[in-house]
């Protein structure tokens, strides 16, 4: 009778499985260039001829791209095929904006729930690191650098989550919905007393995550979305008095 022999696992595979992972878990993102071949192959303790092979079993996955005489780098295939064809279509379908956000809360919040219960001594120090710098930037003119700022901290969390879907769906999420953060963003900013309560928000998500609080966190999360969806239908409202309000007065001119 012949014995079975399980098929030998390949040098290449184990390490085009080490390079999966860390695009998974988010440690390589999409635009991040690989380091150079050598020093790739020396951290993965394996050899160039191997960690070439590896590479280009990711490429024909889509998940590296490889550039002549520029570099290998991570594609975004995890988050683009998700984004691209909701972002055209939330134009189109103004009722999208309320299941988009509705599906937000429930990200968001979850998101927030498993930092708080899992995050790690790393994950709370880049935790703080966004934090700060979203506190900076809120106090500053510079709107641009609020809507990045805004963004990380959100995406950090999402990471902080330990949940590889959660991570890759907020980084799509955000993709989708960069649209209407900055015209929130811009409508709040001008209004002092609801910029002061978004600050509030954020940092009643940031102190609940760090000190391992994670109904709180999932709380403060949900309030927080629902905070925004208001500021947007008030935005909605206050742009459409003011159409009328130019119409009216086209009117009276004629």
């Amino acid at each position: 009778m012949t014995q079975f022999r399980p098929p030998a696992i390949r040098l290449a595979d184990t390490v085009a499985a080490e390079l999966e992972k860390r695009i998974l878990e988010g440690s390589l993102k999409p635009g991040d260039r690989l380091p150079a071949e050598r020093n790739l192959a020396l951290d993965l303790s394996v050899s160039r001829p191997s960690l070439r092979e590896a590479i280009q079993k990711l490429v024909s996955k889509g998940l590296l791209s490889t550039r002549h005489g520029g570099g290998t780098f991570v594609t975004d295939r995890l988050e683009a095929h998700f984004a691209d064809p909701w972002q055209d279509l939330v134009k189109g379908h103004p009722l999208l904006h309320r299941d988009l956000l509705e599906f937000r809360q429930m990200l968001e919040s979850e998101a927030a729930r498993l930092a708080a219960d899992r995050s790690t001594d790393v994950d709370i120090k880049r935790l703080d690191a966004v934090y700060s710098k979203l506190a900076e930037v809120y106090a500053s003119d510079d709107l641009a650098a609020c809507i990045d700022a805004d963004v990380a901290f959100h995406q950090v969390i999402a990471e902080a989550a330990h949940n590889v879907l959660i991570g890759h769906l907020s980084a799509s999420l955000m993709r989708v919905i960069h649209g209407h953060v900055s015209t929130n963003l811009g409508h709040l900013h001008a209004r002092p007393q609801r910029w002061d309560q978004l600050k509030a928000q954020h940092r009643a998500i940031w102190q609940a995550i760090r000190e391992g609080k994670p109904q709180e966190a999932a709380q403060a999360a949900r309030g927080h979305i629902e905070f925004v969806r208001q500021s947007m239908e008030d935005n909605a409202r206050e742009e459409e008095r003011r159409l009328s309000a130019l119409r009216r007065a086209g009117e009276l001119i004629d």
